[in-house]
């Protein structure tokens, strides 16, 4: 019987979660198939069993074609390209919008639990979980609501950190034990398999400026957001560590195209798209810019954490 049916805590979660923890507070504001795939690239001259989990920034709502529409899951969406890229002999792609950690071992709606698609002959995972469990929406209506208020200060900063603590940061690193459980999840169902963490893309300007009411969050607001942006890939990149798995970021090659960009040049929609996407999420270009970042990182071979 297997040992990773549930999410289950214990004493090294916890030890992982503090290791997380005080990671993340001394470096918050600076970084913000069968065959055994963990001694090489998973892909060229050989048979690759591929699954791909995650959220809405994996599924890609709203881009075509859609092909399934509870998960609004598109059939160009970055593991889509990557199966395409590296010619897998089999691709599995349960990806959903709205999932959380839980969704991996839980129906989400018609999508049965996402581990579910991971197998002993599975060589290639990628993952990328852990803004919804953050809480991504709820941020995003949070802090717009308040720009009403005050446009050109911080609210939203103020409003998550009035309790003398920033309730983001908290909330990051409560999410990393539900990653961390996530990762052994899938090494104890796919021992063999090569693991790869994919991060969140850069979805305000890396500067800090902002562009109300384009994105209608306080001019002040916008250096924090990103921050906070920041420290959820940090902790995504050291759990991905401590778990044998690779990390890809994707902020690195898409700041330059975030949401307040002109519609040629961003690869992020606002909160009111142009290009067929979900509101603040990448569009067409953005999906093939994280293909393109997992692509390379599998390029590289894999780094044991």
């Amino acid at each position: 019987m297997r040992n990773d049916t549930r999410p289950a805590g214990g004493a090294r979660g916890r030890r992982r979660a503090a290791a997380v923890g005080a990671a993340l507070g001394g470096c918050a504001l600076v970084a913000a198939g069968t065959t055994p795939a963990a001694a090489q690239p998973a892909g060229h001259g050989r048979a690759i069993r591929y699954v791909a989990l995650g959220d809405s920034y994996t599924s890609g709502p709203g881009i075509p074609g859609q092909v399934d529409a509870y998960c609004a899951r598109s059939d160009h969406n970055y593991p889509t390209l990557v199966a395409t890229q590296r010619q897998v002999s089999a691709f599995t792609d349960v990806s959903c919008s709205g999932a959380k950690t839980a969704e991996m071992w839980q129906p989400q709606g018609s999508n049965k639990p996402q581990l579910d698609a991971v197998g002993r002959d599975t060589d290639l995972v990628t993952v990328q979980i852990g803004g919804n469990d953050v809480g991504f929406g709820p941020i995003i209506s949070t802090c717009a609501h308040l720009a009403a208020q005050d446009p050109t200060g911080n609210p939203c900063e103020r409003s998550y950190t009035a309790s003398g603590y920033d309730r983001l940061t908290l909330a990051i690193v409560r999410t990393a034990p539900k990653v961390d459980r996530v990762l052994r999840a899938v090494h104890a169902r796919a021992p063999h398999a090569r693991v790869v963490v994919v991060g969140y893309p850069d979805l305000l300007p890396d500067d800090g400026s902002g562009c109300f009411p384009q994105v209608p969050f306080a001019q002040k607001d916008f250096a924090y957001l990103r921050d906070t942006e920041k420290r959820l890939n940090l902790m995504l990149r050291l759990v991905a560590g401590l778990n044998r798995a690779d990390y890809v970021d994707t902020y690195g090659p898409t700041v330059g195209h975030d949401m307040c960009k002109a519609p040629a040049d961003r690869w992020i929609e606002p909160l009111q798209p142009v290009a067929p996407a979900a509101p603040a999420h990448p569009n067409a270009r953005g999906e093939q810019a994280m293909a393109q970042a997992v692509l390379a990182r599998l390029e590289r071979g894999h780094t044991r954490g």
